[in-house]
């Protein structure tokens, strides 16, 4: 897996119209992004990637995930279908309504590499 890291996009238009309508007095995720944006970018986990390969998912939001799962405490399967069924949490990720999400072994591959490469502060 590589990384190019990329800017972060705003949230796409329908997915701040659907979350707006859903959550009319405030949601934790939504006011998370709104207050304090992503929180994570790509470059924080440049060192986990290569720089030749497939492009892997954008690691700040595999980086969200991993803290959210964890504040949830969900397993990987929950977790992966959280990010493919709730507006919060699409929200919160800057992702269409459409989007479909990952298959829930990106996860723990995930969390390896950070542990592989003693990175795991990342996170906190």
């Amino acid at each position: 897996m590589s990384m190019k890291p990329q800017p972060i996009a705003s949230i796409p238009a329908d997915t701040q119209r659907v979350a707006r309508a859903a959550f009319p007095k405030g949601n934790p995720y939504v006011t998370l992004r709104d207050e304090l944006g992503t929180v994570f970018e790509d470059a924080d986990f440049k060192a986990l990637f290569s720089v030749t390969g497939q492009p892997g998912l954008a690691p700040w939001r595999l980086a969200l995930v991993t803290v959210l799962q964890f504040r949830e405490n969900l397993s990987d399967r929950q977790a992966a279908e959280s990010v493919r069924s709730r507006i919060d949490w699409k929200y919160l990720l800057g992702l269409e309504l459409t989007d479909e999400g990952f298959d829930f072994s990106v996860l723990s591959e995930f969390r390896g590499r950070l542990i592989a490469s003693k990175q795991e502060h990342l996170l906190l």
